[in-house]
């Protein structure tokens, strides 16, 4: 019997079996951000201790910078304050900091891999819940707390119950319309927001292997949401030749080297997994979030279920979310009047997404009383995405287009909602108060779905406007 990419990726980054039951796992490359690390390094210093490997460890800065004015100093003091804390930071433990002066920076799970610091099999943390995200490459990737966060700095390995492995398996073709945003948001409908609890991902099927990388990124970033603690494509001629040429990835002689390596962490024909779940990829449509967490999704062509149809230890959360987006059962998400359009995030702002969204403006403009707006992931996508014009598209049309950041994805910034608006939101999270507002209402969909709200004022079916 053959083994699969996590198994095979696991056991050679074991350091030790601990009493406790856990293992210590060795990282081989430690991803940090402005928000999570400062507390962190503090532990550092109180303890007296150093960070074991810097040359392994690489800081950005996404979430609190502002993406309208990044003049400094930052209006916001606590932004600020935050900034010079990851800088002083990262001066005196000798660590590559990509702060806002710097064409790397960008929010952290878009920058590891446009940069080829994200490898297959490799094993990778971050104080961020979706660097799930690298698992697109075939590595294990892994988000942790911040405590998490010191012990990774200090030893470089991590204490981790291993968790068990479901493949899930979407075959058959995509139709028109239908992005990875959508297959996750439908995965996770089906197996729940807490179906992955103990688990980690690995995605297969022709589907998935139709997928670009950035497609695979948006896939994996989400997985996180369906509970699991990480998930993972195999890596394919896609995955190497996106590697190919990178800053940070190895070239000549050592991209040959690595490429065996790579090659040779894939799971084999015969592995065996702990669950195995199968999706008819050409059964998905266009999918939009109507509640307060991913898992409450329909496609844009169904009703808001009834309260009833739901399990009873879902009764209450279901009532609760009807309640807080002021929808009722069998109500069309589709037709419902947005106030806000929000494309970005770490989800879906990519060059990919941004393409996409262009393409279905189409001359139109912004609905009258809709704040709409862009914010690239990375300073390099911002770049691509002006060096072929798609700002003019989104400008024109009415959209404001953002420096590089985290944004309205969880507004620890100034882009959050307002009172009780209604935002068609290509990010990750719908929570309650996750856009900034506790009243503010979030729907999740893909960014030509975002686009097209924005222009018509309310959510649409893309598959109605494709040529």
């Amino acid at each position: 019997m053959g083994e699969n990419l996590f198994n095979k990726v696991w056991s050679k980054h074991i350091v030790r079996e601990l009493p406790t039951g856990q293992t210590q796992l060795f990282i081989g490359l430690h991803l940090i951000h402005e928000v999570t690390s400062p507390q962190a390094f503090q532990m550092l210093r109180e303890r007296g201790l150093s960070v074991a490997y810097p040359k392994r460890t690489i800081a950005t800065v996404d979430h609190i910078v502002p993406t309208d004015e990044t003049k400094r100093p930052f209006s916001d003091l606590l932004a600020e304050k935050m900034m010079q804390e990851i800088e002083k930071n990262a001066k005196e433990f000798d660590i590559t900091l990509f702060d806002t002066t710097n064409s790397n920076q960008g929010i952290v799970h878009i920058v590891g891999p446009e940069l080829g610091l994200t490898q297959p099999g490799m094993t990778i943390v971050c104080g961020d819940s979706h660097t799930s995200t690298h698992g697109a490459f075939g590595a294990i990737a892994l988000g942790i707390g911040t405590s998490q966060v010191r012990d990774v700095l200090a030893t470089q390995c991590l204490a981790i119950n291993k968790p068990q492995v479901r493949r899930i398996v979407v075959n058959a073709e995509l139709g028109k319309g239908v992005y990875a945003k959508d297959v996750i948001l439908a995965i996770i409908r089906k197996l729940g927001v807490n179906g992955g609890i103990g688990y980690a991902y690995e995605y297969a099927g022709s589907a998935i292997e139709a997928m670009s990388m950035e497609e695979r990124m948006t896939l994996c970033n989400m997985t996180i949401e369906g509970g699991a603690k990480c998930g993972y494509v195999n890596p394919d001629v896609k995955t190497f030749e996106y590697l190919k040429g990178r800053e940070y990835a190895p070239r000549d002689a050592s991209y040959e080297r690595a490429l065996r390596y790579w090659k040779s962490i894939a799971s084999d024909a015969d592995a065996s997994y702990d669950d195995v779940v199968e999706f008819d990829g050409s059964l998905i449509e266009p999918m939009v979030t109507w509640g307060i967490n991913p898992g409450q999704t329909m496609g844009i062509s169904e009703r808001i279920p009834s309260v009833e149809s739901f399990f009873a230890d879902e009764q209450l959360t279901v009532t609760q979310a009807l309640k807080h987006m002021s929808f009722s059962s069998g109500d069309m998400v589709k037709g419902k009047k947005i106030d806000v359009a929000f494309i970005g995030s770490c989800t879906n702002g990519r060059l990919s997404d941004l393409r996409e969204a262009a393409k279905m403006i189409k001359g139109g403009k912004v609905a009258k009383d809709v704040k709409a707006i862009v914010v690239p992931g990375s300073q390099k996508v911002k770049k691509a995405a002006e060096a072929e014009g798609l700002d003019g598209i989104f400008t024109r049309a009415g959209f404001e287009w953002r420096a590089a950041g985290c944004s309205m994805c969880l507004a620890m910034n100034p882009d959050k909602l307002q009172g009780s608006q209604l935002c068609a939101s290509s990010s990750n999270r719908n929570f309650i108060g996750r856009q900034g507002s506790p009243t503010g209402r979030t729907l999740l969909m893909s960014p030509a779905m975002v686009a097209l709200a924005a222009i018509h004022g309310s959510v649409v079916d893309v598959r109605d406007h494709l040529g």
